[in-house]
């Protein structure tokens, strides 16, 4: 892991268990599979919605937004904060609908430490002030995969490359907000209010979307919703309450495994399989090899059946010969 902030996953699992690592109290994240109104509607209370986009490199900068107006007053009034380093947007979107969110959201008394601290500040001192906390960053970067050939070094990233970038929606005050760390206030989306915003924010995202290419499908959205499990103790629906409790059991196994990476293990199981296989004498290893090439020629011999006996480019190249 580098000392700067690292890549993170667009995953409802890494998002809840980071706010919790934080001090908040009785939210999720759940994973939007439809931009259906009532589908996120049926998840309330909806505090915001997390989206991930292909971020067009190269494409010149707009003075104003395609779609809504900027709103100067609510990036004073309101927790707004400039996005000033590479790898934090995904937890500073995050911090962007919790931390306006505090009236009705239990954001614990660190981030509520940061959001007095920060409050007086403008935008971009704000995105410095969190970018340069060292809690925040810690957390953020434990949810990072590890990765033993991470690249430590920086460039601008070019046209050829895929960027993504995470951006917020949220309703603030009676009205619908994008907060976008790149744009200099937050993009007002006309009025709202909190019942109202799974309705209203939906076709926002589709307006978004469409602007893409017909082929581009590398998007991923995200709820912030308050804890499920309260709501099926509420209603004492104990087979969704057990579904919920295996959904966080998954989610601490998946968390657990990115902080591990296995190459050393993968390699030492590796070695010890070969070891092994040497140890039963001159011709055990051959056998084995050519034990996984007959399993081999055996599995394109019945694909090529199932084709009419024709053998494609590939599976060509895959033919192979016995280990004298």
């Amino acid at each position: 892991m580098s000392a700067g902030w690292n890549t993170i996953e667009s995953d409802a699992g890494v998002f809840t268990y980071l706010l919790e690592n934080l001090g908040v109290k009785d939210v999720q994240f759940e994973e939007l599979i439809s931009l259906d109104p009532e589908f996120l509607q049926q998840r309330g209370p909806v505090y915001g919605v997390i989206f991930l986009f292909k971020y067009p490199v190269g494409k010149q900068a707009q003075e104003t937004p395609v779609d809504g107006t900027l709103d100067y007053d609510a990036a004073e009034s309101r927790f707004f904060a400039a996005q000033t380093i590479q790898n934090a947007c995904g937890t500073q979107a995050l911090l962007s609908v919790l931390l306006n969110k505090d009236e009705s959201i239990d954001i614990g008394p660190k981030l509520r430490e940061f959001k007095d601290f920060t409050g007086a500040f403008p935008a971009d001192l704000r995105g410095e002030a969190l970018s340069n906390s060292e809690l925040i960053r810690d957390v953020h970067n434990s949810f990072a995969r590890a990765s033993p050939f991470a690249d430590e070094a920086h460039r601008l990233a070019i046209e050829e490359d895929d960027v993504y970038h995470f951006v917020a929606y949220t309703e603030m005050g009676g009205k619908l907000y994008e907060l976008d760390g790149l744009q200099p206030a937050p993009i007002l989306h006309g009025s709202c209010n909190s019942e109202e915003f799974p309705g209203k924010v939906i076709p926002v995202l589709q307006r978004r979307i469409e602007r893409y290419p017909p082929q581009e499908i590398r998007f991923n959205l995200v709820a912030m919703v308050r804890d499920l499990r309260i709501r099926a103790r509420e209603v004492g629906d104990q087979d969704w309450l057990y579904q919920e409790e295996q959904k966080r059991n998954a989610w601490q196994w998946e968390n657990a495994l990115r902080r591990h990476n296995f190459v050393g293990f993968i390699g030492e199981l590796g070695k010890g399989v070969v070891r092994a296989k040497l140890a039963g004498g001159e011709t055990a290893y051959a056998e084995w090899v050519n034990e996984a090439k007959r399993a081999t020629s055996t599995s394109l011999t019945e694909r090529r059946k199932a084709k009419g006996g024709l053998m494609s480019e590939e599976e060509a190249k895959d033919e192979v010969d016995p280990v004298p």
